[in-house]
C-alpha cells in the first residue's frame, strides 16, 4: 500500500501526469481506499511541490505541470468518491478588486487552493464590493480572497470589508488579501484576517484561517 502512495506521490511532485493516473488505476485495482490515495498519495506530492516552489527550488512551470498530474489522478478518483466532497477544506470566495484586470496571480491561487482541497469560487477581475458580498453569502464561504496589482486600486479593498460589515456578514467570513503591492501591515490596517505573498503562501494562509 505504501508503495502506490509514495509513488503516486513522488510523480505528482514530478509532474509526470501519465505515472499519476497509472498508478492511481493500478491502486484502485487493488481495492485500495480511494480517499487514502487522494489525501495520502496526490496531496502530499503537491505539498512537496509547493515547499520546494516556495524555497525558489522549483519554478512556475513545475508547479502547473505538477497540477495537471495531480488533477489527472482527480479525475481517476471522481467515480469512486461520488458521494463525498472532495474539496471539503473550505469555501474560498476569488477574485481581483474593483478597479483592476490584472488575473495572472489570482489564477495561480486558485489553482493552488483547488489542488490542496479549497472549493473556489472565481468572479474573476473588476470585481465590486457587492458581488464579493452576495457571492461569499450564496456560496456560505469561509473566505474572501482579494487580489490587486495597483497601488491604486489596493484602496477598494477595505470597501469589501465595510459592506460586509453592512451586509452582518463580518463575522462569519475571513479577508485574505494579496498582490504586488500588498503587505503584511496593510491587511492589519485594515482589518484582514490574512495575507499571502505567492500562491503557495495563500493556501498556507488559507488553512490557518479555517482554524480561526
Amino acid at each position: 500500500m505504501e508503495g502506490y502512495l509514495g509513488t503516486i506521490s513522488r510523480a505528482v511532485e514530478r509532474g509526470d501526469d501519465k505515472q499519476v493516473i497509472k498508478i492511481v488505476k493500478e491502486a484502485l485495482s487493488t481495492s485500495m481506499s480511494p480517499s487514502d490515495i487522494l489525501e495520502r498519495g496526490l496531496v502530499p506530492g503537491i505539498q512537496a511541490l509547493g515547499k520546494l516552489f516556495k524555497d525558489g527550488e522549483v519554478y512556475l512551470p513545475e508547479v502547473l505541470l505538477s497540477c495537471r498530474a495531480m488533477d489527472g489522478g482527480v479525475e481517476q478518483l471522481k467515480p469512486y468518491l461520488a458521494d463525498t466532497d472532495m474539496h471539503n477544506k473550505g469555501t474560498v470566495v476569488l477574485g481581483t478588486v474593483e478597479g483592476d484586470l490584472h488575473d495572472i496571480g489570482k489564477n495561480l491561487v486558485r489553482l493552488m487552493l483547488e489542488c490542496n482541497g479549497f472549493s473556489v469560487k472565481d468572479l474573476g477581475v473588476d470585481v465590486s464590493a457587492d458581488s464579493f458580498v452576495s457571492m461569499a453569502r450564496e456560496h456560505s464561504a469561509d473566505i474572501i480572497g482579494i487580489s490587486a496589482l495597483l497601488t491604486l486600486t489596493m484602496t477598494s479593498m477595505p470597501k469589501v470589508i465595510k459592506a460586509l460589515e453592512q451586509a452582518g456578514m463580518r463575522q462569519k467570513v475571513r479577508i485574505m488579501i494579496g498582490g504586488a503591492p500588498i503587505t503584511r501591515e496593510f491587511a492589519d490596517d485594515i482589518g484582514a484576517e490574512g495575507f499571502a505573498e505567492d500562491c503557495m503562501s495563500a493556501v498556507d494562509e488559507a488553512t490557518r484561517l479555517m482554524r480561526l
